[in-house]
C-alpha cells in the first residue's frame, strides 16, 4: 500500500528542492504564462465556451497537477486534442447559452477527472497500450480535421450553424459563395498563422506569443475591430474562479459521461506517452497509474472551479523545459503569473481577435496531424496503414464521440483477433540450423516419422481452443506417417484457462482413439500448475511433460526403434 506522501508526489519534490533551482522556475514559469493566456482563451473559444474559461482551465490544474503529478516537468491545460469532444458534446446541447456550455464542459471535465482517478487507483495505467499506434493516429487525425474545419468560420469572419465535418464544410462553401467572407479578420488570422507556423521550430522566438501579440496590436491600434467589424475578445471578467457545482439536466447525462469518458482515454493516452518520453529524457521513471490520478484530480478540480478538462500539452511543455523549468514549481508560477493577470489587468487582451484564436488552434490542430509515420506503417503493414483510415475516416463522417468509440472498438477486435487465431507451425529438423522450426519456412525440414511436432504461439484460451483443436488434428492427419506421439511445443504459451482446459481433455481422448499420445514440451510452470488444479495433468500422465523439445525427441526415438539421423549429432561428432 502506498504511504500518503507516494499519492502527492509535489510534496516529495518540496522536501527535496535545492535552492538553485529556484531562479530557473521562476523564469520558465514566467515564459511559460506568456504563451498559456492565448492559447487557453483559443482552445476555450474553439471548444465552444467564453475565453475566460480557457484561463480558469489553465490556473487550476497546473496548481492540483503540481501536487499530485509524477512528473516534474508536464504542463497541463486546455488542449487541442480535446477541442473537438468537448465541442461535440457542448454545441447540440447548450443551444448557444454560453453558460449552459461552461456548465456542461464543467460536468464533463468531473466526469473524465473521476474516470482517471478511480483507473489509477485500480492500477489500470496500462489500459491505454491497448490503443495501438495506428489506431491512435487514426483518431487524432480525425480529431485535428474536425477542430481544424471548426475553426475556419473564425478564420474567415463568419459562423455557421451546422453539425459535423462534413456538413460544416459544405455550410462554410456556402457561406463563401455567399460573400460573407470578412476579408481583414482573414488577412489578420492568416498573418497570425503564417508567423506562428514559420516560427514553430525556433527555440528562441515565441511563435504563438509574437503573433498574438502583433495581431492584438495591430487590431487595437488602427481600430479593426469597429472600422472592418472584427470579432474580438473584449475585456475579461476581473477575479479568480469560484467553486461551482456544474448541474446538469437528466436528459445530458449520458452525453456527457461518454464525452468525459472519451476525453479520458484520449487525454491519459496523449499524457502517459508525452510523461514517459520525458522521463526518459531526464532518466527518470514515472508511474503510469499515479499519471492517471495527477490528471484525474487536475480535471476534477477544474470542473468544480469553472474550468473544462485538459490534458498534457506536447507544444507548451517543451516550452517550460528550453526555459529551463527543473520542477513543477515552474507551472505554479505560471499559474500565479495568469491569476495576477485576472486580478490586476483583465482589459490587456480586449482587442485580441477571435481570427487570432482560430489561428492557434488551427495550428496546434495541424500538429496533430500524422503523415510521415502514417507513410512509414503502409510500407512495412498496409493492414494497419487502413486501420488508421478506418478510424480517422470514422471520426470525421460521424463525428469525434462515435468515431473515438469505433477506434475503441476497432482496439479491442484487434487485439482478440491476435488472440483468437494466433500463428502455429508443425516442426521439424532443417539441416544447417540449431533446433526444431517451422516446416513452411524450410521446405526441405526432416520430420521424425511417427512424431509430429506442433507449436502454438499464444496463450490458449476459450476464444481460440477450438481452433487449437482443429490445427492440432489438420498437423496429424496432413503428417506424412501414421502418428504415434503429437508434442505440443507450449513455451509461447503464457496462460491457459478452463475453457482450453477443457478442450485439451477432450482432444487428447480423441487422438488416444487414434493410438496418437499427446505431449507438452517446455510447458511454463505457472500454466503446469494450473494443468495440475484442472486435472490434466494426471489424465495425460507426469511421463508427457518435458522441459524441452531435444528431450522430448530423444524419449520418443528411445522407446519407438526409430533410425534418426540428426544433422546437429553429425556436426558435433
Amino acid at each position: 500500500m502506498k504511504r500518503s506522501i507516494d499519492w502527492l508526489p509535489g510534496v516529495r519534490t518540496l522536501r527535496q528542492y535545492e535552492a538553485a533551482w529556484l531562479p530557473h522556475d521562476i523564469f520558465a514559469g514566467i515564459v511559460l504564462a506568456t504563451m498559456l493566456v492565448p492559447v487557453g482563451i483559443a482552445y476555450a473559444v474553439a471548444s465552444g465556451l467564453p475565453g475566460i474559461y480557457g484561463l480558469y482551465a489553465t490556473i487550476v490544474p497546473l496548481l492540483v497537477y503540481a501536487l499530485f503529478g509524477p512528473s516534474r516537468i508536464l504542463v497541463l491545460g486546455p488542449d487541442s486534442a480535446l477541442v473537438g469532444i468537448i465541442l461535440g458534446v457542448v454545441t447540440p446541447l447548450a443551444g448557444g447559452d454560453p453558460l449552459r456550455a461552461a456548465t456542461l464542459a464543467g460536468m464533463m471535465a468531473i466526469v473524465s477527472g473521476t474516470v482517471c482517478i478511480l483507473a489509477g487507483l485500480a492500477r489500470l495505467g496500462f489500459v491505454t497500450e491497448l490503443l495501438s499506434k495506428p489506431i491512435r493516429y487514426g483518431y487524432m487525425n480525425g480529431i485535428a480535421l474536425t477542430v481544424l474545419i471548426s475553426q475556419l468560420p473564425t478564420l474567415l469572419g463568419f459562423s455557421i450553424e451546422s453539425e459535423g465535418p462534413l456538413r460544416s464544410l459544405w455550410a462554410i462553401g456556402g457561406a463563401i459563395l455567399d460573400g460573407r467572407t470578412n476579408w481583414v479578420a482573414f488577412a489578420v488570422g492568416l498573418a497570425t498563422l503564417l508567423v506562428i507556423l514559420l516560427l514553430k521550430d525556433s527555440k528562441r522566438l515565441p511563435g504563438i506569443l509574437i503573433a498574438v501579440v502583433g495581431a492584438t496590436v495591430v487590431v487595437g491600434v488602427l481600430d479593426l475591430g469597429a472600422a472592418y467589424g472584427l470579432k474580438v475578445v473584449g475585456p475579461l471578467p476581473q477575479g479568480l474562479p469560484g467553486f461551482v457545482f456544474p448541474s446538469i439536466s437528466y436528459g445530458d447525462v449520458v452525453p456527457v459521461l461518454i464525452g468525459g469518458s472519451a476525453i479520458a482515454l484520449v487525454s491519459f493516452a496523449d499524457t502517459s506517452v508525452l510523461s514517459r518520453a520525458y522521463a526518459a529524457r531526464l532518466g527518470a521513471r514515472v508511474d503510469p497509474n499515479q499519471e492517471l490520478v495527477g490528471l484525474g484530480a487536475a480535471n476534477l478540480a477544474t470542473g468544480f472551479f469553472q474550468g473544462f478538462s485538459i490534458s498534457s500539452s506536447s507544444s507548451r511543455t517543451p516550452v517550460a523545459e528550453a526555459a529551463g523549468a527543473r520542477t513543477q514549481l515552474t507551472s505554479v508560477v505560471g499559474a500565479l503569473a495568469i491569476a495576477a493577470l485576472l486580478l490586476v489587468a483583465p482589459n490587456l487582451l480586449r482587442h485580441l481577435p477571435s481570427a487570432a484564436l482560430a489561428a492557434v488552434v488551427i495550428a496546434a490542430a495541424i500538429g496533430l496531424i500524422e503523415i510521415a509515420d502514417l507513410k512509414r506503417i503502409y510500407r512495412i503493414q498496409r493492414w494497419e496503414f487502413w486501420l488508421a483510415i478506418v478510424c480517422f475516416v470514422g471520426v470525421a463522417v460521424l463525428g469525434v464521440i462515435p468515431g473515438i468509440g469505433l477506434a475503441i472498438a476497432i482496439a479491442i477486435i484487434e487485439f482478440l483477433w491476435d488472440g483468437w487465431r494466433p500463428h502455429s507451425a508443425v516442426l521439424g529438423r532443417a539441416d544447417g540450423v540449431k533446433g526444431y522450426h517451422d516446416i513452411k519456412r524450410y521446405p526441405d525440414a526432416r520430420r521424425i516419422p511417427g512424431l509430429v511436432l506442433f507449436r502454438w504461439d499464444a496463450p490458449l484460451f476459450f476464444a481460440n481452443a477450438e481452433f487449437f483443436r482443429e490445427r492440432v488434428l489438420d498437423a496429424v492427419e496432413s503428417s506424412p506417417t501414421p502418428v504415434r506421439w503429437l508434442v505440443i511445443a507450449a513455451e509461447p504459451v503464457t496462460s491457459v484457462d478452463v475453457t482450453a482446459c477443457d478442450v485439451v481433455a477432450e482432444l487428447d481422448q480423441a487422438l488416444h482413439a487414434q493410438g496418437v499420445e499427446l505431449c507438452f514440451a517446455e510447458l511454463k510452470d505457472p500454466v503446469k500448475d494450473k494443468l495440475k488444479r484442472f486435472g490434466l495433468f494426471a489424465q495425460l500422465g507426469e511421463n508427457y511433460f518435458f522441459p524441452t523439445i531435444g528431450v522430448a525427441v530423444s524419449r520418443y526415438l528411445e522407446i519407438s526403434n526409430v533410425k534418426w539421423d540428426d544433422w546437429e549429432d553429425r556436426t558435433e561428432g
